[in-house]
């Protein structure tokens, strides 16, 4: 039977429960257990699939068709094991499910409640689909306290009296924060912290403690005394180099062995952490520096992108090259006086990401055409490789009101809304009135590579999988045009109809893509298309 662990967090936001998850769950995975992550998220959203990313950062998507928080996208890069839509589950989509239920009398006439029906719910989503692993990490969105997250500790605290403190361990997130007028240490935010939970019944097995200064051991002693715990499970999480250094930190100060002596599991084998090692090393001694130029609309908010970055960082790792990312306002190259050559010149090369809606789209095309025209290395991802096709038309096909129907009607539309589709389940059909959460193409989709294509010699293949997140497609019917001028469409979907890949292959590297490959990057398997981009940008910073 699978053994939990919940990860909870107190004091403040943002103390990086995501990521302590990620590592925990890397670190059991290196003493040879199988594991499995998930996340609980508080808010009434069904899904992340249309909230803002100044909201709520990117949207994770699985393999399934899930969209998902973005913490889902720490899990697998952080294990390699792919996350599913039984992974992550709102407050949103539990009221849902049972407002469903109720409405089809399936309650039998009962008054539904948030004990037990919502509790009971909550229950079920963490212990389904775990008979194959060893631990089952959940992670509880938000803080200890607040009024979203109370059905959700009331169903921990539940479970843990069902399965037994022997099957359940509470790691608790909390902030020391250093207050630099005293020169010292504070440690009753983390009491207070641990008191609002044992408030509700849960009493933490585990502190996870960050702090910007080492954590003495009189302090640690101090904490475990007022909250209740023992001192070996007080630990110190100080800030890291890079995130790929949590796991080593974590284990260092002796998380994981904690987690199993509270588990009562005695004798483990000492973790193989040698590809943590050799990531670290990667990223403590490079070979060099390149600088991509990431023109997006969401620029201010790194975690709009944040798998995106991730993948930039892995490529780096595969070719032993440190990575800077200038993330660069589309909408700044839109001015009648902006200066696209003194921005983008300095650049090795340009990524154009994806996104949603008109705003800064002519900004990504003219970054397009100066890559185009420069020689500079190109990628573009979704809505990228749309405004790559766009500004071919226009530019090397002679279609000169090339546009595309997300942006309003247009005579010549090279990107157009998806009405159809073939997945798993048959013939997808949309509209335009359809509900824009159901209105994507999501998840995982095969695409077939030409023989002879730049795209096929990267992958070493001529099948892929890859996963998307669209609603707009590009119109195969302009295929011939885009061609004649030097586009040319290297991938399409296994029936001919959808394009999913374009390239040219007179161009040092320009390659567009309809998918979203820095989904599945991971820091010990680069995506290829990553790896080979960040080689093309390091070839460009030597002639430069």
């Amino acid at each position: 039977m699978a053994r939990f662990i919940f990860i909870t967090g107190g004091v403040v936001s943002s103390l990086g429960k995501g990521l302590m998850a990620a590592s925990l769950a890397a670190l059991l995975q290196a003493r040879g257990y199988k594991v499995r992550t998930r996340k609980f998220d508080p808010y009434l959203n069904v899904d992340p699939g249309t909230m803002s990313p100044y909201q709520h950062g990117e949207v994770y998507v699985t393999d399934d068709g899930a969209e998902t928080d973005l913490d889902l996208g720490h899990y697998e890069r952080f294990t390699g094991v792919a996350s599913r839509q039984a992974d992550n589950v709102t407050q949103g989509r539990i009221y849902q499910t049972i407002i469903q239920r109720e409405r089809r009398g399936d309650y039998l006439g009962a008054t539904v409640q948030v004990i037990p029906h919502v509790t009971d719910e909550i229950k079920r989503f963490a212990l389904a689909e775990t008979d194959d692993v060893d631990f089952v990490l959940c992670e509880i969105g938000g803080t200890v306290g607040d009024i979203e997250s109370l059905p959700f500790m009331e169903a921990i605290r539940q479970l843990r009296n069902e399965l037994g403190h022997g099957q359940t361990v509470l790691v608790h997130v909390t902030l020391v924060p250093y207050i630099a007028a005293a020169g010292e240490l504070k440690t009753k935010p983390t009491q207070h912290s641990v008191r609002e939970l044992t408030s509700l019944g849960i009493q933490p097995d585990i502190l996870l403690c960050r702090t910007e200064h080492p954590l003495p051991d009189s302090e640690r002693a101090k904490i475990a005394l007022f909250c209740n715990v023992r001192t070996e499970a007080v630990i110190p999480a100080l800030d890291a180099s890079s995130i790929y250094a949590v796991p080593v930190q974590y284990h260092r100060e002796g998380l994981d062995r904690a987690v199993l002596s509270a588990f009562g599991i005695e004798g483990s084998r000492e973790p193989d952490l040698t590809r943590w090692f050799d990531i670290m090393d990667r990223q403590v001694h490079p070979e060099g520096e390149v600088t991509i130029g990431v023109v997006g609309k969401y620029v201010g908010l790194p975690d709009a992108y944040k798998s995106l970055h991730e993948a930039l960082v892995h490529g780096g790792l595969a070719n032993r090259v440190k990575v800077k990312v200038q993330w660069l306002d589309a909408e700044l190259f839109e001015a009648e006086d902006s200066d696209i050559a003194a921005q983008l010149e300095p650049m090795h090369g340009i990524l154009v990401p994806g996104g949603f809606g008109v705003r800064g789209s002519e900004g990504k095309i003219a970054s397009v055409r100066f890559a185009r025209e420069r020689g500079v290395p190109f990628f573009g991802i979704c809505l990228g490789m749309q405004m790559a096709c766009i500004e071919g038309a226009r530019n090397t096909a002679g279609i000169e009101r090339a546009s595309t129907t997300e942006f309003g009607e247009t005579s010549e539309p090279v990107v157009g809304l998806i009405t159809e589709w073939m997945s798993a389940e048959g013939l997808q059909t949309r509209n335009v009135d359809t509900d824009l959460g159901g209105t994507m193409r999501l998840g995982a989709y095969p695409a077939k590579l030409s023989g002879n294509s730049v795209v096929s010699s990267i992958y070493g293949a001529e099948d892929i999988s890859e996963r998307h997140r669209h609603r707009y497609e590009v119109n195969a019917a302009y295929r011939q045009p885009l061609e004649q001028g030097g586009l040319i469409f290297s991938g399409m979907s296994p029936d001919g109809t959808l394009p999913e890949i374009v390239e040219r292959p007179n161009h040092p590297w320009f390659i567009g893509v309809q998918f979203h490959p820095e989904l599945k990057s991971k820091p010990f398997d680069p995506h290829p298309l990553f790896a080979s981009f960040i080689a093309a940008a390091l070839k460009q910073s030597r002639l430069v």
